[in-house]
């Protein structure tokens, strides 16, 4: 894979949004392993933009580890300051699984109950209300129940 190019405004706002980012992951003294580059793959996977602490002295070597990065993961080069290095990649969209048999899930629902007098601020009532339950013109919570039938229409059924 090649790496990402970005323009230099898209730069500076990746670089602004990983201002208050900890580093993901560390690549030691033994270098860029196969470890480390499964890692980072994972990291940019999950996050998308990610710090890289690289413990290298020479400062040609973590230019190398960036380039290398970036080339073998898809990612764009953000920013390199000190042992700190930047990496962005697009994360990839997740497949969404509809199940069949999927209930409803639960709903917050608001109350509001005016005063008689009108002179008062309405009442707003939270109330959680589940796939079973419905709201009463009251405002009240009411629970389905099985419906029965009559003992005639079961009789009657061939």
């Amino acid at each position: 894979m090649t790496a990402i190019a970005l323009t230099s405004s898209q730069r500076k706002e990746k670089r602004s949004d990983a201002h208050h980012l900890e580093p993901a992951v560390m690549v030691g003294s033994a270098g860029l392993t196969a470890a480390v580059r499964k890692e980072v793959d994972a990291a940019l996977q999950a996050h998308g933009l990610i710090k890289v602490r690289v413990a290298l002295d020479d400062r040609e070597a973590r230019e190398a580890v960036l380039e290398a990065l970036a080339d073998e993961l898809g990612a764009a080069p953000i920013q390199h300051i000190g042992k700190l290095i930047v990496l962005w990649r697009p994360i990839p969209p997740k497949d969404k699984v509809e199940r069949e048999d999927r209930m409803p899930g639960p709903k917050v629902v608001k109350i509001l109950k005016f005063s008689k007098s009108g002179n008062h601020r309405a009442q707003v009532k939270k109330i959680t209300v589940l796939g079973n339950m419905r709201l009463a013109a009251g405002g009240e919570l009411k629970r389905a129940r099985k419906r029965k039938t009559s003992v005639k229409k079961t009789s009657q059924q061939p």
